[in-house]
């Protein structure tokens, strides 16, 4: 056996992982290096690179240099590739090239995209990395062509790519734009913010590379025998619906309210849909009241769904705790969800992950406002928005030390590649030990 062989054998799925995203964000980082990535032609700092790689394979959308105006096409054409493995998965990509040589898929790699995929088990593991392939690029597709009718009449031939751009940064969650040529820097799709086709195209593929793959694997095959579905989907799909109606509704009565009622409908929509996890933005959220940007801290630390293109905390985090701090309001013995009960070690992995990313978002807010001297409120934004993979700014990011950047890119790798995946990949394993200790009581609350 090779030593590559043993090696792989001595590390775990989660280990292999970690190590396919950092190995990926450095390939990218030096390819973006390169003078013809560069408008210019010159050489990036790497700093610039890693924080850009980073982004991109973390599909969070963060940037230190404005993606149109400083990279060429060719520098795009690298961090959109990032952005596509990353929003697929580093282990999803690798498998579909070894089915496509024709390569036998082995235990090991399958248990690695068992747990890249939060899938329940391994059966079944090698159809559903093939449908995720197949489903996203056929997504994509259409995306790009729904958004080649707007882009290609304004921008002409350019609109092609811009589409394509786009369509894939949406579906990935990634939040990368390249409209800073044509309507200025960092300005994402503000220009676009009355324009219903655009507002709903990328709203759409931000939800459906969010939801979760399981939930697509429901969906696809029941249709809309909904009591057919895998509990964890019905748990994504209301807890997604409910985080976007109730936020909607509430940027419509008190964010927009001097707007138009079609663009106030439109602004709203989009506000609730982007914080979960996909960094677009059609409004300017400095401008934002306190409230607003509060909600989307919130809908920041929940992001999308598990086994998605999407980061954050997930919705079935959300729904599992919900449905926790219910059944002890009414005396239940264990956690139910649509008839169903909840183990115990699932319900201490959602109260595990709460603390893990509501504790990364205090540290990283205040060594980013030590270091910087800006005020907390604004570091948290800008925290949350890299932990959860995100790419909502308030126009600090670029202006950054190098100090505050390492800050955001060690959020946004442990938000990319997961709380648990961390955790598991770091704590060393160990027996589970059969003997208890004496029980004794402690108030709380």
């Amino acid at each position: 056996m090779s030593a590559l062989g043993k090696l792989r054998k001595k590390l775990s799925a989660f280990q292999i992982i970690i190590i396919g995203f950092a190995g990926m964000i450095l390939l990218g980082s030096l390819l973006l290096m390169l003078p013809i990535s560069s408008r210019s032609g010159v050489v990036t700092p790497f700093r610039d690179t890693i924080f850009t790689a980073t982004s991109a394979v973390c599909v969070t959308g963060l940037v230190v240099r404005d993606t149109a105006t400083w990279w060429s096409p060719f520098g795009q054409a690298v961090i959109l590739t990032l952005i596509q493995i990353g929003g697929l998965g580093i282990v999803t990509v690798a498998a579909s090239f070894a089915l496509i040589a024709g390569r036998k898929i082995s235990l090991l790699e399958r248990n690695t995209m068992q747990n890249a995929l939060s899938a329940s088990s391994v059966g079944g593991i090698v159809r559903m990395t093939r449908f995720i392939v197949r489903a996203s690029l056929i997504v994509e597709g259409l995306g790009a062509l729904l958004l080649m009718t707007v882009f290609v009449p304004k921008f002409g031939a350019k609109g092609i790519w811009m589409s394509a751009f786009h369509s894939v940064s949406a579906f990935c969650n990634a939040g990368f734009d390249i409209m800073g040529s044509e309507t200025g820097e960092y300005s994402s799709l503000t220009s676009f913010a009355a324009n219903p086709l655009v507002v709903i195209v990328i709203c759409l593929l931000i939800l459906t590379g969010g939801i979760g793959f399981l939930t697509w694997d429901d969906m696809v095959n029941h249709k809309f025998r909904i009591k057919r579905y895998r509990m964890q989907s019905k748990v994504v799909l209301s807890v997604s619906a409910a985080l976007i109606l109730i936020p909607a509704v509430l940027f419509f009565f008190f964010d927009f309210g001097n707007l138009p009622a079609g663009e106030r409908i439109l602004k709203a929509l989009f506000q609730a849909v982007t914080p979960r996890t996909a960094g677009f933005n059609t409004a300017d959220l400095t401008l934002m009241n306190g409230a607003g940007r509060m909600m989307i801290i919130i809908l920041m630390v929940v992001g999308g769904s598990s086994g998605s293109t999407a980061g954050g905390m997930k919705t079935n985090t959300l729904g599992v705790l919900i449905a926790n701090a219910w059944s002890i309001i009414r005396n239940k013995k264990s956690t139910h969800i649509f008839g169903r009960r909840i183990e115990d070690s699932v319900v201490r992995n959602a109260a595990l992950l709460l603390g893990y990313y509501l504790t990364l978002s205090i540290v990283g807010t205040l060594l980013i406002s030590t270091f910087e001297g800006l005020p907390v409120d604004t570091c948290l934004f800008e925290t949350v928005s890299a932990l959860a993979t995100v790419g909502l700014s308030l126009g600090i990011t670029p202006g950054l030390g190098l100090a505050s950047r390492i800050v955001l890119i060690i959020l946004m790798f442990i938000g990319r590649v997961g709380g648990l995946t961390v955790i598991s990949a770091t704590v060393s394993r160990r027996k589970p030990n059969v003997s208890e200790l004496p029980v004794e009581k402690i108030t709380v609350g």
